[in-house]
């Protein structure tokens, strides 16, 4: 009978030992080539808040220069109980909502559009981008003149021929920015926000499974159905980082407020950072317009906070597909 032996064991040799570098100094390593531009991020961004936030905390009035003293927190109360500033609040707030809104419904129907395969459709998305790109400045200064001017606006032309077809000789001059000032910022502002809007609900509408609306038409869903039960949940995070982004980018507007409207008439159109300019540059009030400022930092912040929850949901959700 055969004894069937079993293989000697190898023997087992430790591995070799090799020093190890501490963890600090590894992660060190890494971080170091970050450090230039983190230094130049705190020189740009981090010292003039810290400077600002020190000079909020003085009564300084440059018409008064040996007139500077320390008064701690009496601009920020100087801040939330001036009439002047609580009026450009309600006009941050009235701005801001009107232009996201109607940015977020157009931005959806245009996404909805082009989502549907056409001939064209790309010329189409690159021409309604474009408002998108034009420098604000240069945008208000288009609407300014060419569209509201009442002398030789488009508007007014139109209407002028309008009113030439019915047998009249010319049309009612109006002065668009002088009586509508509000109407005329927002529809400036809601066209040069609506591609942002659109940019971001068609790249949910792409990130949608197609599979699952397949099986919606399958099963004989109309597309008011599917849009409201599928399309629209689906579109929910997408439509919240599209407010919240708009809202921080909008709630700072100050060169569309200053060229086509300055703030007026009566300022009708003052939101706060057109109000921090004019405590700064009109009444030189140094203390009152940095403490403002902060205020409007801080607020931007917050907003900032639930942009970034939302874009990390996104990206989670992006995640566990």
């Amino acid at each position: 009978m055969t004894t069937l032996t079993d293989p000697p064991e190898k023997t087992m040799r430790p591995p070799a030992h090799r020093p190890s570098k501490p963890v600090g100094s590894r992660t060190w390593r890494r971080r170091f080539p970050l450090l230039p531009a983190l230094i130049f991020t705190i020189i740009v961004t981090q010292l003039p808040f810290v400077a600002t936030l020190v000079i909020s905390t003085y009564q300084w009035n440059i018409l008064r220069p040996g007139d500077r003293h320390f008064t701690g927190l009496s601009n920020y109360t100087f801040v939330f109980t001036d009439e002047r500033l609580r009026h450009a609040v309600l006009n941050t707030v009235v701005l801001t909502a009107s232009v996201v809104v109607l940015s977020v419904l157009l931005g959806l129907g245009l996404a909805l559009l082009l989502d549907r395969r056409f001939l064209g459709r790309g010329l189409a998305r690159t021409l309604l981008i474009a408002p998108f790109l034009v420098m604000p400045v240069a945008a208000a200064l288009l609407w300014k003149h060419a569209l509201y001017n009442p002398d030789y606006g488009l508007l007014n032309g139109t209407l002028n021929a309008v009113y030439q077809l019915f047998g009249a000789e010319h049309g009612p001059t109006i002065d668009w920015v002088s009586n509508f000032p509000m109407p005329a910022l927002v529809i400036a502002l809601v066209w040069q926000w609506t591609p942002f809007m659109m940019l971001i609900l068609l790249a949910g509408l792409q990130a949608q499974p197609g599979d699952v609306l397949e099986a919606a038409r399958v099963d004989g869903a109309s597309a008011l159905q599917t849009f409201r039960h599928l399309t629209l949940p689906h579109l929910r995070q997408y439509i919240e980082l599209g407010v919240v982004l708009g809202s921080i980018f909008v709630v700072q507007t100050f060169d569309a407020v200053f060229t086509i409207t300055q703030g007026g008439p009566g300022s009708r159109t003052t939101n706060l950072p057109y109000e921090i300019y004019l405590t700064m540059f009109r009444k030189f009030e140094y203390g009152q317009a940095a403490a403002a400022g902060v205020v409007v930092v801080i607020g931007s912040i917050v907003i900032a906070t639930f942009a970034l929850r939302v874009v990390a949901s996104l990206f989670r959700e992006e995640a566990s597909r």
